[in-house]
């Protein structure tokens, strides 16, 4: 989970539920409500911090509210806040570290011109933000509308994939507005931009957005791209102009700056140009100017590319040009039901249908597609490419999603991963790195969060038949990005290099995904080469304390905390050691002979769950809001008491997602956070990615089915499933009864039926 936010807020239950839909189709059950919000409940901690605002499955654009940019509010919405200050045709979804894009910020207005957004915690400067009506906020899977109280305006978005479209209904007035900030960006400010008039309805520019404004990490994930957009407009141009200034030289642009009141007052200071054909400067705006009937509808079509000015205007005419919103907004509806529809439930609440079809939508925002309609995307330093017969695809937050997003999408959306593998292998040889990064964002090696990810999600891709990359190049980039970044000659990571356990865990792993790989391909030497790295995570387990323990490069310990395993950041990133100590996916019986056994294991992890908090939210136990011990309920199984797993995961589900804005307990985090869910409440989930391999557990629902890609469907029943019935009693594959609580990817992709016979008291009782 990235860097998420040190501030204290009160926690507010605010529950949203699904509005009437216009379609018939499984979109109906999309809440994008879930998770639209960044209150804290605890010192280290944020919510799902979703956005509610209009996509597509996996598209280039997202059409968004934007409350506020900075800090925690990585998505640019937050529900709590009480103001929306425009609508961005880029947003992030489920990231904390500042978050980026919120790009192209389109307000409609009436009456004077103000050039600035204003605060909404703040009087002393007036902007044009405004006021909403929280009743009149509808979402649904590619559609999103809201009133907004100051204007008197109600404001409708809807996305195509490579577009989207505003739709205003504006009061009866004489000076009738929609405005664009082109700097604007969330977690910092574009840097520079551009804007022409092409002719009497329409505009083309671009938007520069490189470290030295903040963004991503504040900067600190390098990132640097340029958003390309072409804009018609319904109205003509026939009132319009623009705003500009320079900053001056020397002058701070990060997220604290550009948030700052004193920034503020300079941009209120910007010239405005009237009339002119285009203006180029440091922070740039548009307006056009109308009169409005009463009711009367205004639209305004942009097409969008992160390639080059052409890119945006092509993507337009073949994907936006024609279209009225009504038809953009069907079909956005359409891809929804479409990419939904490769998973069916049938039984459970309709609250749990909610929940279930968001999570699945959530894990259908990323990683999106930048390749436009001609087959170009953009490489790194700003170079052109033409594609190689794959869609570039970007935004892998790899080392949340490698546990099970991308498990899940080997399942239903198998081409997609053969084209994140080679969107990875691209980038390491476009950048002249070599080397595949662990959290990718449009080109940028952000460094952000430990491990090497990317070598889980090619071994498991690999593993499973999904192989339509380049192999011989991905094991030689997986076998560098190691030697780069690993458990160097000590066979661990020391005190001094980095978070101790955390990272010899994650390396340990990944070396073994290398093993996996190697063995697949026949490279025997590779092999036992990474095997035996693979064991490296018992160089830093101390037998004194029975547990994992930091390491310095003499080879003395990390002193032992007063909290012992509960110290939070021991060793470890956003965990403490308790928590991190469970990862040992690839080797679970080593990881158990090593720590005393089976009873003193089980015990241990039993313990470790029964500590935890009933509302999941940050805690020192089984802290579900954050990744590292999203495998850990999965472990019973191994132990031998498959029927806690079936009470944890099922607990879990539960109390841990819920149909509302504050349902979900940590970050989205681009996906992981409502795979789980998915899967979880499916029946089955991955331990080790590598070894293709899932754990049966307890589904949420009566019946579930995957529908394949290759024209079969795998079905799930669990019989005399309910509430209380979460226990499974017999198991069986095609009619053949189950020794082991466990299901091969080959029996998915086979077809076929896993029934389960479900009762309300354990089979096996410890």
């Amino acid at each position: 989970m990235s860097f998420k936010s040190f501030a204290a807020l009160c926690f507010v239950s605010l529950a949203i539920t699904v509005q009437a839909q216009t379609t018939v189709g499984v979109s109906r059950y999309v809440n994008p409500f879930i998770g639209a919000s960044t209150n804290t409940a605890s010192s280290y901690h944020g919510l799902g911090k979703t956005f509610p605002g209009a996509a597509t499955p996996f598209g280039m654009t997202q059409v968004s509210p934007n409350t506020i940019t900075g800090g925690d509010n990585g998505s640019g919405y937050s529900y709590e806040h009480k103001t929306i200050e425009g609508f961005a045709f880029t947003q992030m979804s489920g990231v904390g570290w500042y978050g980026d894009l919120g790009n192209f910020l389109v307000m409609p207005s009436t009456g004077p011109l103000h050039v600035v957004a204003g605060k909404e915690d703040s009087d002393e400067i007036k902007g044009y933000r405004s006021t909403y009506d929280k009743a009149s906020e509808k979402a649904e899977a590619g559609y999103y509308s809201v009133f907004l109280d100051r204007y008197q305006i109600q404001a409708e978005a809807t996305a195509s994939p490579y577009g989207g479209m505003l739709r205003f209904t504006f009061p009866e007035n004489d000076t009738s507005r929609i405005q664009i900030d082109l700097a604007r960006r969330v977690g910092g400010t574009s840097t520079r931009q551009s804007v022409e008039v092409v002719d009497g309805n329409t505009i083309k520019g671009w938007i520069k957005c490189d470290s030295t404004g903040g963004g991503w990490g504040d900067g600190d994930g390098h990132p640097d791209y340029t958003v390309y957009f072409y804009a018609e407009f319904s109205k003509p141009l026939l009132n319009y102009g623009f705003w500009a200034q320079d900053v001056p030289d020397g002058q701070d642009r990060k997220n604290k700056d550009v948030a700052s009141l004193e920034y503020q007052r300079m941009l209120e200071k910007a010239k405005i140009i009237p009339g002119a054909s285009a203006v180029e400067a440091d922070h740039v705006g548009f307006y056009l100017e109308f009169p409005t009937r009463d009711q009367e509808q205004v639209l305004l079509k942009v097409g969008i590319s992160f390639t080059d000015m052409q890119g945006a205007e092509n993507n337009f005419f073949a994907d936006v040009k024609g279209k009225n919103f009504r038809t953009m907004q069907e079909l956005a509806q359409k891809a929804w039901d479409d990419a939904l529809g490769k998973i069916d439930v049938k039984g459970g609440t309709e609250d749990e249908k909610s929940i279930f079809y968001t999570a699945l939508y959530h894990t259908m925002i990323d990683p999106r597609n930048i390749t436009d309609v001609d087959g170009r995307y953009p490489r790194p330093n700003g170079k052109v490419h033409e594609s190689e017969g794959f869609t570039k695809r970007t935004i892998f937050s790899g080392w949340d999603v490698f546990r099970s997003q991308f498990p899940l999408q080997t399942i239903i959306n198998p081409k997609l991963v053969n084209e994140e593998i080679n969107s990875l292998i691209s980038l390491a040889q476009q950048s002249n790195k070599n080397y595949l990064e662990r959290w990718e964002f449009f080109n940028a090696y952000s460094g952000c969060m430990i491990g090497n990810p990317a070598l889980s999600v090619i071994a498991d891709a690999y593993a499973k038949g999904i192989r339509g990359f380049d192999q011989e190049q991905a094991l030689d980039l997986m076998i560098k990005t190691s030697e780069k970044f690993g458990n160097s000659d000590l066979g661990y990571v020391p005190v001094e290099a980095g978070f101790s356990i955390s990272e010899t865990l994650e390396y340990a792993y990944t070396d073994w995904c290398i093993a996996q790989m190697a063995k697949n391909m026949g490279k025997k030497d590779i092999y036992e080469k990474y095997m035996e790295r693979g064991q490296f995570y018992k160089n830093i387990f101390d037998s004194r304390k029975d547990w994992f323990r930091p390491k310095h490069k003499d080879g003395s310990w990390e002193k032992w905390p007063e909290e012992g395993r509960l110290k939070e950041w021991y060793g470890s990133i956003e965990a403490n050691s308790y928590q991190q100590g469970w990862f040992v996916p690839h080797d679970v019986e080593g990881m158990v002979e090593l720590m005393g056994g089976r009873e003193k294991v089980l015990a241990d992890l039993t313990a470790f769950f029964e500590n935890t908090p009933k509302d999941f939210l940050w805690n020192k136990y089984y802290n579900h809001a954050n990744e590292p011990v999203h495998h850990v309920p999965f472990l019973f199984n191994r132990l031998g008491a498959p029927e806690l797993t079936q009470k944890w995961t099922r607990y879990i589900c539960e109390h841990a997602y819920k149909n509302e804005v504050e349902g979900l307990t940590g970050n989205e985090d681009v996906g992981q956070m409502s795979a789980w869910y998915v899967l979880a409440a499916s029946g089955i989930h991955p331990i080790a990615p590598g070894d293709p391999v899932y754990e049966i557990t307890s589904p949420v629902f009566e019946e579930i089915t995957f529908k394949l890609d290759n024209g079969k469907q795998f079905n799930i029943i669990a019989a005399n499933n309910a509430k209380e019935n979460i226990y499974i009693q017999a198991a069986s594959l095609n009619g053949k009864p189950l020794e082991k609580m466990q299901l091969s990817h080959a029996d998915i992709l086979k077809g076929g039926t896993l029934r389960l016979e479900m009762g309300a008291m354990p089979k096996v009782q410890h």
